[in-house]
């Protein structure tokens, strides 16, 4: 009676998992521009690091020019540090997606491919930390202050919107 309810949890986390695969690589798709290129919207390449930086993670706060520069920098490392990982995780998703779409679902090899993204994606997320600290540790402590009070209503605002979708 256990191992049949250890397949079945099994079974559901495997399919779970790919269905989120599934819809990771949908939502890649979508908004892709001419030749595969990702099609930015208002944050185009070019994006402005005063107004609108780093997915609006300072907007509203005055950087100066040398800040910006140096957000600018950190932000060009971050990508070509990351550059590797996000590429081994592009390939174990696309991996996956071919281990789902066989005639016959082979659920270790889907649990192994899942495990190996599952360490991936935590070492981008360490990168992410990593580089969030090393952009913060650049703003004077009138900033930092500025910055909190928007993190504070952005997270006050997102709470509300999930309150309502909730409801």
């Amino acid at each position: 009676m256990k191992k049949l309810g250890k397949i079945k949890i099994l079974t559901i986390s495997a399919v779970a998992a790919i269905a989120l695969a599934g819809s990771i690589a949908i939502a890649q798709t979508i908004r892709s521009g001419p030749q595969g290129k990702r099609d930015h919207g208002a944050w185009g390449e070019g994006r402005e690091w005063g107004a609108r930086g780093h997915g609006g993670m300072f907007r509203g706060i005055d950087l100066t020019d040398d800040q910006k520069t140096r957000l600018q920098q950190i932000s060009q490392s971050f990508d070509e540090r990351t550059k590797p990982l996000r590429e081994q995780l592009q390939a174990k998703r696309q991996e996956l997606r071919a281990v789902s779409e066989g005639s016959t679902f082979d659920e270790a090899l889907a649990t192994q491919k899942l495990q190996d993204m599952a360490g991936l994606q935590a070492k981008l997320m360490g990168e992410e930390f990593k580089q969030r600290q090393e952009m913060l540790s650049i703003l004077t402590p009138e900033q930092k202050t500025q910055y909190e009070q928007k993190r504070a209503e952005f997270k006050n605002k997102r709470g509300e919107r999930n309150e309502r979708r909730d409801q």
